[in-house]
């Protein structure tokens, strides 16, 4: 049996929302072990003179903590 754990982690990134995830689970890893997967909960972005600034997510980290 497997327990995994949910954690909340906002990313951002001035070029893309994919590459906002990936910052995601760059940072993550950097603490959490074994992620799973990564949960999508809300997108956004900032606007400066019409233009997108920053793309930012909202997501859920899934990982185990038992094997």
């Amino acid at each position: 049996m497997s327990v995994l754990k949910v954690i909340e982690v906002l990313g951002n990134s001035t070029v893309s929302f994919e590459d906002a995830v990936s910052n995601v689970i760059k940072e993550a890893s950097k603490s959490v072990k074994n992620i799973k997967s990564v949960y999508v909960q809300d997108m956004q972005v900032t606007v400066n003179n019409n233009q997108i600034q920053e793309y930012r997510v909202n997501t859920k980290v899934t990982f185990g903590i038992l094997d």
